[in-house]
């Protein structure tokens, strides 16, 4: 397999305030892996950081070429983000929320019928506005609009924050079958039940350093819950 993301020595900050330090890890075609750590640790400014939004020093490749500072190359290259918190736009239906991500204009095997299908409460509220839908719903929604634009790896910041357990077990199963078709996600969760349903493998952060990683299975070992306070 060959690596789509690659971060080499990634050192993060915010106004000169350092949040990720020396981070290196590998992400390869069709893996799932586990982004884990204490509120804090830096997982959401590691998937900020491909997009170029904190100051970045050290290499984040896709592809094997630099990622760029521009912010919506990695779109355009094969990388989506579902960002926390939705951003839903209530001005438009969930239907035109979903045909936002064309905007990366690739090609490949997902449709607006596609995510219809996956996801079938938003074909049914599809002229519905984006923010009249359920929590969970919305959820979905900013899954299938990243979809559309055919991601080779799909990066996910807490899809499960505040959503019932019944609603995670919906996103488990759409997540397996969007990893089926061949798709690679990188799972930022606090949700540790999701994570080791759906994972091959775990990195973890503590306060911006990596800390671990290893297969999936070793998230139960009272040395890895330690070192992240699982």
């Amino acid at each position: 397999m060959s690596a789509i993301l690659e971060f080499k020595g990634v050192r993060a900050s915010y106004d000169g305030a350092v949040v990720l330090d020396d981070v290196s890890f590998t992400i390869e075609e069709g893996s799932t892996v586990g982004l884990v750590g204490r509120n804090g640790a830096g997982k959401t400014t590691a998937l900020l950081s491909v997009y170029g939004v904190p100051q970045v020093t050290g290499e984040i490749l896709l592809d094997g070429t630099p990622a760029g500072r521009r912010r919506h190359e990695p779109a355009a290259r094969g990388v989506s983000l579902v960002p926390q918190g939705k951003r839903i736009f209530g001005n438009l239906t969930v239907e035109e929320n979903i045909l936002l991500g064309r905007a990366s204009r690739r090609r490949g095997q997902w449709s607006v019928e596609a995510v219809y299908e996956l996801f079938p409460n938003l074909g049914r509220g599809a002229k519905r506005p984006g923010t009249a839908l359920s929590g969970g719903e919305q959820q979905m929604l900013a899954i299938a609009r990243a979809l559309l634009a055919e991601p080779k790896l799909l990066m996910l910041d807490e899809p499960t924050e505040g959503l019932a357990p019944v609603v995670i077990d919906e996103l488990t199963a759409a997540l397996r079958e969007i990893r089926s078709r061949g798709t690679a996600l990188l799972l930022v969760e606090q949700h540790i039940g999701m994570i080791r349903a759906l994972a091959d493998s775990f990195l973890a952060l503590r306060k911006g350093k990596l800390a671990g990683s290893g297969p999936v299975a070793d998230l139960a070992s009272r040395e890895v819950q330690e070192v992240i306070a699982l």
